[in-house]
């Protein structure tokens, strides 16, 4: 009898299935995809990552998605939903930095200097970036091109994008002869080279804050400032957190 109990416990523990942990769920700008999908395999817990457009990611967080963390490419969205009541500015760390360039596709010689550059478009050229009121890599882009006086003559031949990886992805496949993106994402593919690296003050700085929007949340948070995950960071491209400190 007692054989026959421990052997139905054996089989009722075979039959009911594994709790899965469930997984921590993560909107992050589209800059760090690769990045966040190689720190997640190092990550002790399971994440669910969806990627977007800073905006479109804080927006949706503020609509009421489920977020454990929201990691952004810029500090004003993160203070955007500070002031809808999302996070609290206590609650952002800086986990990484960047710096912005101008890309083209492989092959093409490089810009000497920015005012070259509407000769270089021609009258058909247009320039891929980020949408200037939604992503920040498009307001980066706008604060380098007014900084250099071609904001206004260039904005006719703008092609704007809802996320930067959408920049990066029509100079990738020849649909415009240049791009303005970050140096990461610039890193991630091998069609495209950097003609120009846009000096760092002529722009502000290119901060990615992330925030725990719940408990679970904030062990993600602390170990994205670790020496592993900010070693990870680095090899795709991106600038360390403390970097300039």
């Amino acid at each position: 009898m007692i054989r026959f109990c421990a052997l139905l416990t054996l089989f009722c523990g075979l039959a009911l299935p594994l709790r899965a942990e469930a997984p921590l769920t993560v909107f992050a700008a589209a800059s760090l995809r690769g990045a966040l999908e190689e720190i997640a395999e190092a990550f002790p817990a399971p994440l669910a990552l969806a990627y977007g457009g800073s905006g479109t990611m804080a927006r949706q967080v503020a609509a009421g998605a489920p977020a454990d963390v929201v990691l952004l490419a810029n500090t004003d969205w993160m203070d955007w939903l500070s002031y809808q009541g999302v996070s609290t500015a206590e609650q952002a760390q800086i986990v990484a930095r960047n710096h912005l360039v101008l890309i083209a596709p492989r092959g093409t010689a490089a810009l000497s200097q920015p005012a070259d550059l509407p000769a270089r478009l021609g009258r058909m050229g247009r320039l891929a970036m980020g949408q200037r009121d939604a992503v920040p890599a498009g307001s980066y882009a706008r604060e380098w091109l007014t900084h250099e006086g071609l904001w206004e003559s260039l904005q006719s031949q703008l092609a704007e994008t809802d996320n930067v990886r959408a920049a990066l992805a029509l100079v990738a496949r020849g649909d415009t002869p240049f791009g303005v993106v970050y140096a990461s994402d610039a890193h991630a593919e091998e069609d495209v080279q950097i003609v120009y690296e846009v000096p760092a003050d002529t722009h502000a700085p290119i901060t990615y804050p992330a925030a725990a929007l719940t408990p679970e949340g904030t062990a993600l948070v602390d170990f994205l400032n670790t020496q592993k995950a900010q070693t990870i960071l680095e090899n795709h491209g991106f600038l360390r957190a403390d970097h300039g400190s």
